[in-house]
C-alpha cells in the first residue's frame, strides 16, 4: 500500500501481511478470523517475527521470506494449488499452449474432489483425499515429469515439482485447504480501499489501517456487516470496561447481538 514518505512529497510503498484461520471447510467450530499486520517494507524478518511463536502448518505462497520458517520443523509448509493453477492459466490466455490446458484439466480433478469433501471433518477429508486425489496427483507428478524433457528447468512445471512435498501437504491433514484463497479472499478489501484513500499518511496510519482491516475482515468471516458492525463497537467502546474489550470481539458480537448488527444478505 501506498504510504506518505515525509518531506518528499512522494509515497513509498508499505506492506500489508495477511493471516486468516478459518476452519469452516473441515468442519471445524471455532470462529474465524483475520489478522493484518503492517510494515514499511517487504522484509523475511517481518513474517518471522510475526510467527515466531506459532507450530503448525502454514499455508502461503512461495515467497522467499517464509523459507526460513520451516526449517527446524516447527512450521511445516503447505503450498497452495490455486497459484500453481494460476501460471498455467496464464500461460493458455498468452500461448494457447495444449500442455497448460492439460495442466489445468489435471488440476481441476483435485478440486472437483475438494468441493465433495468442503465441510467434512479431517478424518472423512483425508481419507477421500488419499483414495481418490493420491492417484490423481501420482499420475500428474508422472505426467508432468515426462513432459520436461521437452520443456526448460526453468518452466513453472519444473517449480511445481521442485515444491511437490509442499503442494501435496493437504493429503497428509485433513485440516489443511488446497490453496490459501481464504487469505486471498481477505485482501481484497484492501484493493478496495487503495482506490478511495490512496496512500496512508505515515506508517502509523498503516499500522491503524491494518487494526481496522482486521476487525472488518474478521466481521466479514463471522457473518456480520461490517459498516453494523464497526458503529455499533465505536457507539459502546467508550463505556465498555477494558477488561471486557474481548466481548467487541466480531466472533462475540456474532454470538451474542446477532439480532441488533444484520449480517449481510
Amino acid at each position: 500500500m501506498p504510504v506518505l514518505a515525509p518531506g518528499s512529497g512522494k509515497t513509498k510503498t508499505g506492506r500489508l501481511w495477511t493471516y486468516v484461520r478459518d476452519g469452516r471447510p473441515c468442519g471445524d467450530t471455532a470462529p474465524p478470523a483475520a489478522w493484518f499486520a503492517f510494515s514499511p517494507d517487504r522484509r523475511g524478518e517481518h513474517p518471522q517475527g510475526h510467527l515466531k511463536s506459532f507450530r503448525g502448518t502454514l499455508q502461503a505462497d512461495a515467497y522467499a521470506g517464509f523459507h526460513p520458517l520451516y526449517e527446524g520443523g516447527r512450521i511445516l509448509e503447505a503450498a497452495c494449488w490455486a497459484h500453481a493453477r494460476r501460471k498455467f492459466h496464464d500461460i493458455l490466455a498468452a500461448t494457447q499452449s495444449p500442455t497448460a490446458s492439460e495442466a489445468i484439466r489435471r488440476i481441476g480433478e483435485l478440486y472437483a474432489i475438494e468441493k465433495e469433501v468442503r465441510g467434512s471433518p479431517p478424518e472423512i477429508r483425508l481419507a477421500i483425499r488419499q483414495a481418490r486425489a493420491m492417484p490423481v496427483l501420482e499420475d500428474l507428478r508422472a505426467w508432468f515429469g515426462a513432459t520436461l524433457q521437452t520443456l526448460s528447468t526453468k518452466s513453472d512445471m519444473a517449480a511445481a515439482i521442485s515444491r511437490w512435498t509442499a503442494l501435496t501437504r493437504y493429503l497428509d491433514d485433513g485440516a489443511v485447504e488446497i490453496d490459501n484463497n481464504a487469505a486471498e479472499r481477505a485482501l481484497r478489501v484492501v484493493a478496495l480501499g487503495r482506490k478511495n484513500y490512496l496512500f496512508a499518511g505515515s506508517n502509523r496510519g498503516g499500522e491503524r489501517a491494518a487494526a481496522f482491516y482486521s476487525l472488518i475482515g474478521s466481521a466479514k468471516l463471522n457473518g456480520l456487516n461490517p459498516e453494523l458492525y464497526l458503529r455499533h463497537v465505536l457507539t459502546r467502546i467508550g463505556d465498555h470496561p477494558i477488561n471486557r474489550i474481548a466481548e467487541l470481539l466480531p466472533w462475540n458480537i456474532a454470538q451474542i447481538h446477532t439480532k441488533s448488527i444484520p449480517t449481510d444478505a
